[in-house]
């Protein structure tokens, strides 16, 4: 009897045993795995600015799955020292080359200008400046105020929109934005990217007359048509526009109610039957019967 109770402990263990070296052994073959899918890709090791010349110091090698590598990575350091960053690079992300200017590309400004546009230098005061609010990656609209060669008493000065949804690259000499853009900034000038066409209209306007910038909304990119604004137009008066109040999150979850024309009920009244003439009668008893004799 205790024979055979040790016959079945032993037989527990030993199959307890396999079954732990079956486990280590496939962990250890999936570590492997992983281990040898893994490649060594450059990341950045401190934050680097919108462009600025990329450092050795400021690099370093991360192992990421290959199958989870994003396109266009990097596997050696050299080949990114040197580049300028054409987008503001966070701490340990991976650099590809959509985030780096072609090779033998300066640093500064001339990097982060797109292909087929121009910049171009604005000087602006706190007025026109938006009170120091207008930051790198800004859109903005120009309005210019210019006197007619053929102007009236009546007309005067007109102001009008000459450029719309203008990216500011740059606020005085920086070309990054700072990390609280709550804050303004005090510059003398800001520098925009235009195209050659727009790059004429705006050295025009501003030979011409007065400039002034307007701030726009990141997702609004809507062309808005105007027809400029004189003395005439502005003693007539606008009506009363209202202000759009931001959503809330219950708002956003209201379903979305039809406006229902209410219909008028027509009641019809009822015409009231018409009541019989009145007539005389009498009745009249004979033994068990009773009847109505009419008297004319």
């Amino acid at each position: 009897m205790r024979n055979k109770r040790l016959i079945i402990a032993l037989t527990g263990a030993v199959l307890c045993g396999v079954i732990g070296v079956m486990l280590i052994t496939r962990y250890l073959s999936n570590v492997q795995a992983f281990t040898k899918d893994l490649g060594n890709v450059v990341v950045a090791k401190t934050e680097i600015p919108l462009g600025e010349k990329i450092t050795a110091e400021q690099l370093a090698l991360a192992p990421i799955p290959n199958g989870s590598l994003p396109e266009g990575v990097f596997r050696k350091m050299d080949d990114v020292v040197g580049r300028v960053a054409i987008t503001p690079i966070g701490l340990r992300e991976t650099i590809t080359t959509m985030k780096l200017a072609p090779s033998g590309t300066g640093g500064g400004l001339s990097a982060v200008i797109s292909e087929g546009y121009r910049a171009m230098t604005v000087k602006v005061d706190d007025v026109v400046g938006v009170s120091g609010f207008i930051m790198p990656g800004s859109f903005v609209d120009v309005v210019a105020i210019i006197v007619p060669a053929s102007q009236t008493a009546t007309t005067g000065p007109i102001s009008k929109i000459v450029l719309q949804n203008i990216k500011v690259l740059a606020s005085g000499p920086k070309i990054d934005s700072p990390e609280n853009q709550r804050q303004p900034s005090d510059v003398k000038a800001v520098t925009l990217q235009v195209t050659p066409d727009q790059a004429e209209r705006l050295v025009l306007a501003a030979n011409e007359g007065k400039l002034q910038l307007v701030m726009r909304n990141y997702s609004d990119q809507e062309d808005t048509k105007t027809a400029g604004a004189n003395k005439a137009t502005l003693l007539s008066g606008q009506s009363y526009v209202p202000q759009p109040d931001p959503p809330s999150e219950k708002e956003q979850a209201k379903p979305v109610v039809k406006h229902i024309v209410p219909v008028k009920r027509v009641i019809v009244a009822e015409k009231p039957a018409a009541t019989p003439p009145p007539h005389n009668s009498i009745e009249l008893i004979e033994g068990p019967k009773r009847r109505e004799v009419e008297i004319p």
